[in-house]
């Protein structure tokens, strides 16, 4: 789990005299869902290019699995399967017939993997159905199936779940974390949607404006957005002790500064108040605290 697959050292890419990413430095390990979050324009799919080779960094590194010179780098891109934008579909072939053709394009031997993966997205009941008569959610699996060809180590999607129904984003982030815990599949994904990336990802990249502005795991941004009661005494540990044996508070931590975050009874901030009070400890604030991965990320980036 700690081997470092995906590597970005002090990446840059400038277009004429505009800076796209500007030293973005990323460290991606195998077994991880990594989420990209960004606006429009902040430079995440430039990322993405640049990682599947599609188009040229202007400075820095990259390294992938563990190698860094350019032909090894290409040696390395074998291993990964992508999704950039949308998937590359011929509509006028069935989903079995677009598997085969970049299967015997990419020069994969086993015949019996179209059907396989076809089975493990869901379209092995298409038959003679042509792929421009796929729903968009459909042509997202048969991209994913495509991608997959090879059973590659890493997967590179690009705003996946973009245009996608409920259902079609719940299937499709259900087949990842398959993908992800049986296959042991590592995964980097961009998209808008917020809410649906907070129940996939297990660390997340923040962009804006072509900077790296903060990588946070799930666990340290579900214990920053977790609702709680956020306080701040004049003297911590007789807070404590006060509020576990008056109480029975037991969610109770302890931070710096005098802070203290409440989990559970959350809804006795002026019982919590008045009791601290009577025990002659001044509360300086009581407030309920946690954010949503969308009001994290735009306080993240200097939004409101």
């Amino acid at each position: 789990m700690n081997e470092i697959i995906c590597k970005m050292i002090n990446l840059n890419k400038d277009y004429k005299k505009t800076s796209i990413l500007k030293n973005i430095n990323i460290e991606i390990k195998r077994g991880e869902i990594y989420g990209l979050i960004g606006e429009n324009g902040a430079g995440k799919t430039t990322l993405i290019k640049i990682l599947t080779g599609l188009i040229f960094k202007s400075s820095g590194k990259i390294e992938l699995f563990n190698k860094h010179d350019e032909k090894n780098i290409s040696l390395a891109r074998t291993k990964l399967g992508s999704i950039i934008e949308t998937p590359a579909l011929y509509l006028e072939m069935t989903a079995k017939q677009n598997l085969e053709f970049q299967r015997i394009q990419k020069g994969i031997l086993d015949k019996d993997c179209t059907d396989t993966l076809l089975s493990l997205v869901n379209l092995n009941d298409t038959k003679n159905k042509k792929a421009k008569d796929f729903s968009l959610g459909m042509k997202q699996r048969l991209g994913l199936a495509i991608a997959l060809l090879g059973d590659p180590e890493l997967l590179i999607l690009d705003e996946p779940l973009n245009g996608l129904d409920p259902t079609g984003i719940k299937d499709l982030r259900e087949l990842l974390i398959k993908l992800n815990k049986e296959k042991g599949i590592t995964i980097i994904i961009s998209s808008h949607i917020l809410s649906e990336l907070h129940k996939l990802a297990t660390c997340y990249g923040i962009i804006h404006k072509g900077k790296l502005v903060e990588e946070i795991t799930a666990l340290e941004l579900d214990e920053k957005c977790k609702k709680h009661l956020f306080i701040e005494v004049s003297n911590i540990d007789e807070a404590i002790n006060i509020l576990k044996n008056s109480l029975n508070i037991k969610k109770i931590i302890g931070y710096p500064n005098n802070i203290l975050k409440i989990y559970d009874h959350i809804e006795k901030g002026s019982q919590i108040n008045e009791c601290l009070a009577l025990n002659n400890i001044y509360a300086k604030e009581i407030t309920i605290k946690g954010d949503s991965l969308e009001s994290y990320f735009l306080k993240s980036i200097g939004g409101e």
